[in-house]
C-alpha cells in the first residue's frame, strides 16, 4: 500500500498549480492547501510585501517553515514556485506525498504571467524570468515523482493527466512494496 497520500504540486508561477490544485481536490474529494495563501495568512501581508520589506530570502525562509509545518494526509497541496529551494521542506513533503511537477515552457509561462515584477516572486533583483526558469527547472525535476506537461492544455486536461499518471505511479509503487 502506498504510504505517500498527499499530492504535492510544484512548478513555476503560471504553471497552473493553484488552479489545477483546486480542480484536482474537487475531483478526488480531498482537502486543498495552497502554501502561498498559508504564508500570507501567517504573515498578514502579501508575498510581494514580504519581498519588498524584507527581501526574497526572508520569503524563502518563511515558505520553508510553512511547508515544514504542514502535517496532513490525503490533501492536494499547491506549493509556491520557490518551494523546491528548500531540500528540507521538499523531503518533509515527500514523506507523505507524491510530488507532481507541472511543467510549462518559458514561452507558455510568459504568456500567462503579466505581473512578473509585482507577483511576489522569491528571486534575486537582477534575475531575469528566463534565469529563474532555468534555475528552478533543475530543482523541480530533481524532486518530481511525476512530470505533467501543462503547455497548451486546459486545467481540466492537466487534472485528467495527473489522475492518469498517478494511477500508473501508484501501480508501480505497489509492485515495489
Amino acid at each position: 500500500m502506498i504510504k505517500r497520500k498527499n499530492l504535492i504540486l510544484i512548478g513555476m508561477p503560471g504553471s497552473g498549480k493553484s488552479t489545477v490544485g483546486v480542480i484536482l481536490a474537487k475531483a478526488l474529494t480531498r482537502p486543498y492547501l495552497d502554501s502561498d495563501i498559508l504564508i500570507q495568512l501567517k504573515e498578514n501581508r502579501s508575498l510581494q510585501d514580504i519581498v519588498d520589506a524584507d527581501g526574497y530570502m526572508v520569503l524563502r525562509d518563511i515558505e520553508e517553515q510553512v511547508l515544514l509545518d504542514i502535517n496532513c494526509e490525503n490533501h492536494v497541496i499547491a506549493t509556491g514556485g520557490s518551494a523546491a529551494y528548500s531540500d528540507k521542506a521538499m523531503r518533509h513533503l515527500r514523506e507523505n506525498g507524491v510530488v507532481i511537477f507541472l511543467n510549462a515552457s518559458l514561452e507558455t509561462l510568459r504568456s500567462r504571467i503579466h505581473n512578473y515584477e509585482t507577483r511576489g516572486l522569491a528571486k534575486r533583483e537582477d534575475q531575469s524570468f528566463a534565469d529563474l526558469f532555468q534555475e528552478r527547472f533543475e530543482l523541480y525535476t530533481t524532486y518530481a515523482d511525476i512530470v505533467i506537461d501543462s503547455n497548451a492544455r486546459s486545467q481540466d486536461q492537466v487534472g485528467d493527466d495527473i489522475h492518469e499518471q498517478l494511477q500508473l505511479f501508484m501501480a508501480r509503487e505497489n509492485v515495489k512494496a
